[in-house]
């Protein structure tokens, strides 16, 4: 078995992404250098405030009263700041988050048997497809979007008054060469940085959490055998309690790490949550325009306007996809014990299990601040709650 190549193969991706970002948790680097703000977290954040949230802002606000207008300036603004958000906060938890990641590489390298690498490899390997329908819809987004921009580019390269990707007052003069190539370019650039950040963070969430659903696995079966073992007489009645009590410090210790997860991303994906659902809202409210209003606007345009509303479906999806496994298998750490042969062991060994039962009382849960918690019924009513926004807005614009 290798465990550096079993782990490149979990978080390879992530974690060639997270550290363009500067924002990678890396648990071989010294904590003081670690603690350390990278430039490339300093450079990114600049670029998302000053080219893609600032301006989308102020455009909003000079635009009150248009609400079609509003609501595309606004789509904008609300990626960028769900972006903010995760950049931030994966590097203000930084240190915990090091640590978490300490705690998989343990994992990684002390499995004790075949069996246990194939169920993390194939819990890791359900964690690469949802990354790679992440960044499936990330690069096909992408694709529209710079292509958009750079036909609006080519149009607008020799005329007198040139247009940004967002437009803005900047205190230099973006009429003239090199400064709108600078900044056309930097903006377009920050458009693709947010949702790369997004991307990148939600991928690398929800393989956390298949991880920790592959130790809880592991877990139950090792629970499992150990009881068989003790039934056919195999090991004795001590050796079953040594056993036991390895088991409940592992499991209290998978226990912290799901709740460190939730800890450090429980207030940016309540932000997430509330975006999305205002996101999903607002671009089918400009599709829904351009349909019925039937205005020339191009294909790509509606193809980049579809693929943003695919793209934020796919990472809600995501986080719901790994809350929900997360949930069903910390539940069934107590329906293992149930099922394994208890009955068949004496009774003071079988009141031992109760710390097991006891510890999964609470389903382990990835929260949205205090205000829900992410599952599959979730995606459902965040779905059903933004197309309510929907017929809101449609009815404001009447």
């Amino acid at each position: 078995m290798n465990a550096n190549k079993d782990l490149n193969y979990a978080f390879a991706l992530s974690r060639q992404c997270l550290r363009i970002l500067g924002v990678w948790p890396d648990p071989l680097v010294s904590l003081s250098e670690f603690q350390r703000p990278n430039i490339r977290f300093i450079v990114v954040t600049c670029i998302l405030c000053l080219y893609l949230i600032v301006p989308q802002m102020t455009n909003m606000i000079l635009a009150w009263g248009d609400v079609s207008r509003m609501v595309e300036y606004l789509a904008s603004v609300n990626i960028g700041l769900m972006a903010l958000c995760k950049l931030f906060g994966t590097w203000y938890h930084g240190e915990a988050l090091r640590t978490l990641m300490a705690s998989v590489m343990t994992d990684w390298m002390t499995l004790k048997n075949n069996q246990e690498r194939n169920t993390m490899l194939n819990i890791a390997r359900h964690g690469r497809t949802l990354s790679f329908k992440c960044y499936m819809s990330f690069a096909c987004l992408i694709l529209f979007y710079i292509f958009f921009n750079l036909l609006k580019f080519i149009r607008n390269i020799s005329q007198t008054q040139r247009s940004l990707v967002y437009r803005f007052n900047y205190p230099y003069n973006i009429q003239k060469s090199p400064n709108y190539e600078i900044t056309f370019f930097t903006q377009l650039s920050s458009g693709v940085t947010s949702a790369f950040i997004n991307c990148t963070v939600d991928s690398y969430i929800s393989i956390l959490l298949l991880h920790i659903c592959a130790q809880l696995i592991n877990l139950r079966t090792s629970l499992n055998n150990l009881v068989n073992e003790l039934a056919k007489g195999f090991i004795s009645s001590s050796r079953f309690k040594k056993g036991l009590a390895e088991i409940t410090i592992r499991h209290e210790h998978l226990i912290r790490n799901a709740k460190t997860i939730n800890e450090c991303y429980s207030i940016v994906l309540f932000v997430h949550m509330l975006a999305a659902t205002f996101q999903l809202c607002f671009e089918s409210f400009q599709v829904f325009l351009i349909i019925t209003s039937h205005r020339d606007v191009s294909i790509i345009k509606l193809a980049y306007l579809s693929f943003y509303f695919i793209f934020i479906l796919t990472h809600l999806y995501i986080y719901c996809y790994s809350a929900e496994r997360l949930l069903t298998e910390s539940a069934n750490m107590a329906y293992g014990v149930y099922d394994c042969k208890w009955y068949e062991i004496s009774a003071k060994d079988a009141k031992n299990l109760m710390f097991i039962i006891y510890q999964s009382t609470v389903p382990l849960r990835l929260m949205a601040g205090k205000f829900g918690t992410f599952s599959l019924e979730m995606f459902g009513t965040t779905v059903k709650t933004s197309m309510g926004y929907l017929s809101v807005l449609l009815t404001l614009l009447d």
